[in-house]
């Protein structure tokens, strides 16, 4: 049943807010999607925004082996691939979607038997704790993820709350049942990852405990308490820690059975029951980024009882309010579960990252007390800058703001005085290239989201964009440009640097720093150092001011760019679009050069040994899997024909979007793949954030209501919405015609309807 499908009497309808409230959307999301192939996505359980994602892992590879990197752990990032046979366990963080990885922390496995703390490999599952499943018995949705473990026949259930996470296993009969706790376990892992571990059994229902490990996050821990409904009758540990030249005298102890007070690098747990027929076991954990103590704290709050259907009934319920957000009506139930599920996956990251009590710990390793905002944590801002921020701050800027303040307080804990640039549990990973904090500050002042001090985020923007010894910073100061020969991604790094310069320039502007305004502005047209004439692309120039010889425009490696090639990045000027466009030539050219992306193909060799790109991700050579060409396709909007914008735009969300377990043509990277999704089928897209603008392209939905957090709506129509009628006739903003196919968000957020005539033929322009 579509969204919108209703019986009308004469007249007289069934009001539409009534309605959509009526119609559950969960049952449109699918979180199996993504999890095949380049989507790294999990489909476990969580509620949105979450701080536990409880979910399964199919496999613990390890990021190194003979000390060389494991290319095969990179299917690994979210901790599952759909066509893996086996499952190892359930751990209870997660990323979503990234291209890079981390977390897995505690995983839990039910078994029975002989106790096993071996996970053992995929085609020798009876060799460890790991089991066989099949997808027949498997079921993903919002909040609740449940699989047969075929090796025992042991039914695995799993739902959350924000901080705690919640087990249900039933088990066949057997006097020896165990629940599995590796606390060795993580994704990206390898010897030495774990740093300290810590165990104490409370009693024989309790335990508490934490993690610290050195991974992309250089100094992480995570405090845990963990309780059974049933009390274990015994329970065991072993340390995996080998041979060290002291070992104290905690050797007077028997530490592998019954012993309450563990400690260790390496530490497995087993927890041992008596099971009945078909009895169920519970188990909540409980995180906290700052003590046990908080952990526990967390469970009481959050979780108190053994109700494990009310849980995941309210964590539903937090994901019927999120998605119905926007409600809308698709041509087919197949473009409604690509909708939702891209909600759904839009609403996963960042993740809160403080205790019931507001305590968090800083980047400074110390505890804060969160003051007026939730803190957030795991900010993908190279990816999520260009659509996903933008799109909470249309329809959930009241979390954006806190997001930002976030940041903020990031900032101030720095003690390298720098806002995050990929940040998550309390460190800064420093992926990626550029400052894109700026880009998601500035935006969310600039459109009054963010009600902190200007001021304050204005000087944090700029200490940042003058940190002269983070990654080139220092030369592009001084010449313009960052030289090939100080930095492998030089090109890329300029063409950012200079739209988070141009960000800088336009909040100095609302504030009246004519000086950092004149400044940044300049900045900003660092990317035309790098354009080179005689061949019409962005190429690498050394120190000296020589561009680079041995350069090819459509490889990726050593060319000077990070994920993208120099045809797509040459168009990455999303701040001075125009200017780009009488650079290389004017509309004419820029037109052909769009064609020509689009159209032409891309051999082989240029990505068959690329990790975070494949054929799938491909449209000619228009790469859609990777972020930095999101906003090519509307720069169409700048040529004489616009609706070559919209036929491309149907093109790629057809092309990269599915319904299928593979249905994500990259990685989605913390909801960006999915934010650039929910634009276009909305009809508009944040081509520069920081710019009072959404460009308009062609939408999917037949019609849509965009709920804001003020009561307003914002309401969107496509008449004669078809597969085949892609292309706009007309586009009015509450009855006035969008000649220049830009919306303003100022005006979105008063409300209003957006109508589009939708028809087969395109409106094309003089030639």
């Amino acid at each position: 049943m579509n969204v919108r499908s209703l019986v009308c009497v004469g007249l007289l309808c069934i009001p539409y807010f009534l309605r959509a409230q009526e119609t559950k959307l969960i049952q449109y999301v699918k979180p199996l999607i993504g999890t095949a192939r380049m989507g790294h996505t999990f489909p476990g359980a969580t509620v949105p925004f979450g701080a536990v994602q409880l979910s399964p892992d199919t496999d613990t590879l390890s990021y190194a082996i003979n000390g060389q990197y494991n290319g095969d752990v990179y299917k690994y990032c979210a901790g599952y691939q759909y066509g893996d046979p086996t499952i190892v366990g359930f751990s209870h963080t997660h990323f979503s979607g990234t291209g890079h990885s981390d977390l897995g922390d505690i995983l839990v496995m039910p078994t029975q038997g002989k106790v096993q703390l071996n996970p053992g490999t995929a085609d020798k599952a009876q060799e460890g704790y790991r089991s066989p499943y099949s997808h027949a018995n498997e079921r993903a949705e919002p909040n609740y993820y449940s699989v047969l473990l075929d090796k025992h026949q042991i039914k695995a259930e799993l739902t959350t709350t924000t901080r705690v996470g919640i087990h249900r296993y039933t088990f066949p009969q057997a006097d020896a049942s165990h629940l599995v706790v590796d606390l060795t376990a993580g994704i990206y892992n390898y010897d030495g990852k774990n740093v300290w571990t810590v165990v104490k059994v409370l009693n024989d229902s309790t335990l508490v405990g934490y993690r610290q490990t050195n991974g992309w996050s250089r100094t992480r821990t995570v405090y845990f308490a963990i309780k059974t409904s049933k009390p274990f009758k015994n329970y065991g540990a072993k340390y995996e820690d080998g041979k060290s030249v002291y070992n104290g005298f905690w050797r007077k102890f028997d530490q592998q059975h019954n012993f309450p007070d563990l400690a260790a690098h390496n530490i497995k747990l087993h927890l041992d029951f008596d099971t009945k027929a078909q009895e169920s076991i519970q188990m909540k954990v409980a995180l906290s980024p700052v003590s046990m103590k908080n952990a526990l704290s967390n469970m009481e709050a959050e979780a108190p009882n053994w109700d494990f259907e009310g849980y995941v009934r309210k964590g539903q319920l937090a994901w019927e309010k999120e998605l119905h957000k926007i409600e809308v009506d698709m041509l087919n139930k197949e473009d409604l579960v690509n909708f939702y599920t891209a909600m759904y996956h839009a609403s996963l990251m960042p993740t809160i990252y403080m205790d019931q009590n507001g305590e968090y710990k800083g980047l400074d390793q110390e505890i804060h007390q969160a003051k007026g905002f939730t803190n957030y944590t795991s900010f993908s801002l190279w990816d999520t800058f260009r659509a996903f921020h933008p799109l909470l701050n249309l329809i959930n800027p009241s979390r954006n703001s806190d997001i930002v303040a976030s940041m903020m307080a990031h900032y101030d804990q720095s003690v390298l005085k720098m806002l995050p640039i990929w940040s998550h549990y309390a460190n800064d990973n420093w992926c990626m290239s550029g400052y894109h904090s700026v880009s998601v500050i500035v935006d969310a002042i600039l459109k009054g989201v963010y009600k902190g001090d200007p001021e304050a985020a204005l000087r944090a923007c700029v200490q940042t964009a003058n940190t002269r010894n983070y990654e080139g910073i220092g030369a592009y100061i001084d010449k313009g440009y960052v030289p090939d020969d100080v930095s492998g991604t030089s090109v890329s790094n300029t063409l950012e640097y200079a739209y988070d310069d141009w960000c800088i320039a336009q909040l100095a502007k609302k504030l009246g720093k004519e000086d950092i305004y004149q400044t940044f502005s300049k900045r900003a047209e660092s990317w035309r150092a790098l354009y080179d004439p005689t061949i019409g692309f962005m190429r690498p120039k050394n120190s000296q001011g020589k561009f680079k010889e041995q350069f090819d425009v459509l490889d990726t490696h050593g060319q000077g760019f990070i994920e993208g090639n120099s045809w797509n990045y040459s168009l990455y000027v999303p701040h001075q679009p125009k200017e780009m466009m009488d650079l290389m030539g004017g509309k004419k050219k820029l037109e052909t050069y769009l064609d020509s992306l689009f159209t032409m193909e891309l051999p082989d060799k240029y990505f068959e040994h690329t990790e975070d790109i494949t054929r799938d991700g491909i449209i000619g050579n228009y790469v859609h899997g990777n972020e930095p060409s999101h906003h090519v396709a509307y720069l169409y909007n700048m040529t004489q024909n616009p609706w070559k914008a919209q036929e491309r735009l149907r093109q790629i969300i057809r092309n990269q979007y599915h319904n299928g377990h593979a249905g994500l043509g990259g990685n989605d990277d913390c909801g960006q793949m999915s934010a650039w999704y929910l634009f276009t089928a909305l009809g508009f897209y944040p081509v520069a954030p920081g710019e009072d603008a959404y460009w308009i392209g062609s939408p999917l939905v037949k019609s849509a209501n965009v709920n804001l957090e003020s009561g307003k709506r914002i309401s969107i129509t496509a008449r004669n919405q078809s597969e085949k009628n892609v292309y706009v006739k007309s586009v009015t903003w509450n009855g006035k015609v969008l000649e220049n196919l830009k919306l303003s968000y100022a005006s979105l957020m008063d409300g209003g309807e957006l109508v589009f005539e939708m028809t087969d033929k395109p409106k094309r322009g003089k030639s």
